[in-house]
C-alpha cells in the first residue's frame, strides 16, 4: 500500500494556490478571477486537511466544513454582483468596469 506524506499535499496545495494567484493576478475577466478565487479557497482546504489527517485530530475537517459553507453562499453572492455588473456594463472585464 502506497502512503503519501505531508509534503505530497502541501506541494500540491501550494501549486493550486500558485495557479489561482496568478490567475487572479494575470487575468482581466472577473469570471476567471472569481474562479481563481474559488481555486485559492480550495488549496487552503487541502492544507488543512492535510494537516489534520496529519495532527491526527478533526480541526481542520471542521475548518473545512465551516469554509465549504460559507463558500457556497459566497459563490451564490458573487455570481449575482457578476450578474448585475454585466447587466450594466455589457461586459466583464475589469479593465472595462472602472468608468
Amino acid at each position: 500500500m502506497i502512503t503519501v506524506g505531508l509534503n505530497a499535499f502541501l506541494m500540491v496545495a501550494g501549486m493550486l494556490f500558485a495557479i489561482g494567484m496568478l490567475g487572479v493576478l494575470l487575468r482581466r475577466n472577473t469570471l476567471v478571477i472569481y474562479m481563481s478565487l474559488e481555486l485559492m479557497l480550495n488549496a487552503v482546504n487541502l492544507a488543512l486537511i492535510a494537516f489534520s489527517r496529519y495532527n491526527g485530530t478533526m480541526d481542520g475537517n471542521l475548518f473545512v466544513f465551516f469554509i465549504i459553507t460559507v463558500a457556497a453562499a459566497e459563490v451564490a453572492v458573487g455570481l449575482a454582483i457578476i450578474v448585475a455588473l454585466f447587466r450594466r456594463r455589457q461586459t466583464v472585464m475589469v479593465d472595462q468596469l472602472n468608468a
